[in-house]
């Protein structure tokens, strides 16, 4: 993917230290700390009430932590100075976008908050709809758009002032696939040409997709952020994933069989589902799937244990996510 990638040595456009929010005595943020570097696309992933969109208003300044520091650009977030919010573009979840105005009328409105007058605020507001595809339906008004449309419109109205950073807290819910697209080159283009992004999804292909680094949310904390590749590689090697049949039973002393093989780092007996419904699974993370799968296979025919299904899988994002916190991301 031809895009700008940052390294550890950058220096970060924002950093967060020891931010914590709390709503009466639910605490929702729980003192995180990172740093997102200049030029890069970073991804804040985590459920629905991980603590992603309460972090994202914090950095743009929208309500004020409890404890903790935020700074964007050196300066500190709840610096309300005109050059300080000139940093930051923020594309909400809720869409804030006038419905009774056209595609075009809305971003020369948003434009001219930010000082946007004549020919500029004209070159401008047509850059934008260029660049999310809504240049043929400039001229109709935002209520008869289509969900992904209004999406897409939300996105271009949060960049009208061209800003340095660009806060987006889940983008492309409920959006079609050719909003979604539009949405992802948009921001590959955007960041090609220099604009730090912080993406906040509970979509893991999204984030796999998009992100250079990544920093995982559950319950109000930070419990990983790394690159997408490092985190990964955490998780040490395939999974292989045996599905037995019903009335096949995984003794202990097989399983203990199993762990002695060539490549193996891990051996679980995993059981979905209750009753008439459950399933039963041996999981075994290995290195190396092909030279683990022979000694597999044995254990499995010495051991007369019936199975239904084999699957070998890399790991990706899903596997992180469920390592770290013990449970899926859509959980």
């Amino acid at each position: 993917m031809d895009r700008i990638r940052a390294s550890p040595q950058d220096k970060p456009i924002i950093t967060i230290k020891g931010l914590r929010k709390s709503y009466g005595s639910f605490e929702a943020v729980k003192g995180i700390s990172f740093d997102i570097h200049d030029g890069e696309i970073f991804g804040l992933l985590g459920p629905n009430g991980a603590g992603k969109t309460t972090t994202i208003s914090m950095i743009a300044g929208l309500m004020p932590p409890d404890a903790g520091t935020i700074e964007v650009g050196g300066r500190p977030a709840n610096d309300t100075s005109t050059a300080t919010r000139r940093l930051i573009g923020i594309v909400p979840q809720e869409l804030a976008i006038y419905k009774k105005l056209t595609g075009r009328e809305n971003l020369e409105f948003f434009g001219q908050l930010y000082g946007l007058t004549g020919a500029p605020l004209a070159e401008r507001t047509a850059a934008m709809l260029d660049l999310v595809g809504l240049t043929e339906r400039a001229a109709s008004l935002a209520d008869d758009y289509s969900g992904g449309m209004k999406r897409r419109l939300n996105l271009a109205a949060g960049l009208m002032h061209d800003p340095r950073v660009l806060l987006l807290d889940e983008p492309s819910v409920g959006v079609d696939p050719q909003s979604r697209n539009h949405i992802f080159e948009g921001v590959r283009e955007l960041n090609r040409k220099g604009l730090t992004v912080l993406y906040t999804s509970h979509y893991m292909e999204e984030v796999e997709a998009l992100c250079d680094r990544v920093g995982i949310m559950d319950a109000g904390s930070l419990v990983a952020c790394d690159t997408v590749d490092n985190l990964v590689a955490r998780m040490g090697g395939a999974l292989i994933e045996i599905g037995l049949a019903p009335a096949a039973v995984a003794m202990p002393a097989m399983l203990e069989q199993l762990r002695q093989g060539a490549q193996v780092r891990d051996v679980e007996l995993a059981t979905t589902g209750e009753g008439d419904d459950a399933h039963s699974a041996i999981r075994i993370r290995a290195d190396r799937p092909e030279t683990a799968m022979p000694a597999v296979v044995q254990a499995l025919t010495q051991n007369h244990i019936v199975f239904q299904r084999l699957d070998v899988k890399q790991p990706n994002l899903e596997d992180v996510f469920l390592s770290l916190t013990g449970k899926s991301l859509r959980d």
